[in-house]
């Protein structure tokens, strides 16, 4: 079984249609790239993977669980899903280690002496044990975004939804949170990510998925996406981006 299945997915806002017969099946361990224009319906996508959007028809599973059913607890489905945004939302007032032993202290009861042991393992992870106990303000754009990804991590999902996290850090910065993803991978994670990172996409992803006017145009392996593109939608953005 699938640990995503998406199945007739329609999402409206008013009498706007974002998104429009969505099909899509993530297999544990994959890692998959939703690519497309602005609009095109893709973060939408993912804020109803967890159920922070709900939608007008269709289906959504994650590991067994109906996301769109009312009898469904969306507070537990969300210990399962983590979902990292291009802003960090870390709690400013709170220390790094704070922000992250809040979540399983709070949410899953966790003993907070074993909330910290997770805290410096998932520090460790990304690289920024030694700045547990500093507090946002303290850190650059990209260490904020790698304790963002540090704070999902800490309660152990099956799945982690990555909404455009570099759009908003400088040039510099955006390598840092690319190798954490890619060490992500590595280790098997189950992943869906927005980006616009063609290069990461290429190198990571080992499915691309190409939206476009809020549906799956086009899917396929990296190298279909970019060298041989089926559709001529595909191919002009492939052109505007590469």
């Amino acid at each position: 079984m699938p640990l995503v299945e998406i199945s007739g997915v329609h999402k409206q806002f008013d009498d706007l249609e974002v998104l429009k017969d969505i099909n899509l099946n993530v297999e544990k361990g994959e890692q998959v790239t939703l690519i497309g224009r602005s609009g095109s319906g893709k973060s939408t996508l993912l804020r109803c993977v967890n159920g922070l959007e709900p939608i007008q028809r269709g289906n959504i599973f994650v590991d067994g669980d109906h996301v769109n059913d009312r009898k469904t607890k969306l507070k537990l489905l969300r210990q399962k899903v983590g979902i990292v945004f291009q802003s960090f939302n870390l709690f400013t007032h709170l220390t790094v280690e704070r922000n992250i032993t809040l979540a399983p202290t709070v949410v899953k009861k966790m003993p907070l002496d074993q909330a910290r042991d997770i805290a410096h393992r998932v520090l460790r992870q990304v690289e920024l044990e030694d700045k547990i106990h500093a507090y946002p303000d303290q850190l650059s754009g990209g260490q904020q975004q790698r304790v963002a990804i540090a704070r999902s991590l800490a309660m152990q999902p099956k799945l982690m939804l990555f909404d455009e996290i570099t759009s908003a850090l400088d040039p510099e910065l955006i390598g840092e949170v690319l190798k954490v993803l890619e060490q992500l991978a590595e280790k098997g994670m189950t992943m869906i990510l927005v980006s616009h990172e063609m290069g990461f996409a290429r190198k990571v992803a080992d499915r691309i998925v190409f939206m476009h006017d809020g549906r799956i145009w086009e899917s396929g392996p990296p190298e279909q996406m970019f060298n041989n593109p089926k559709t001529p939608e595909l191919e002009v953005f492939m052109r505007s981006i590469l």
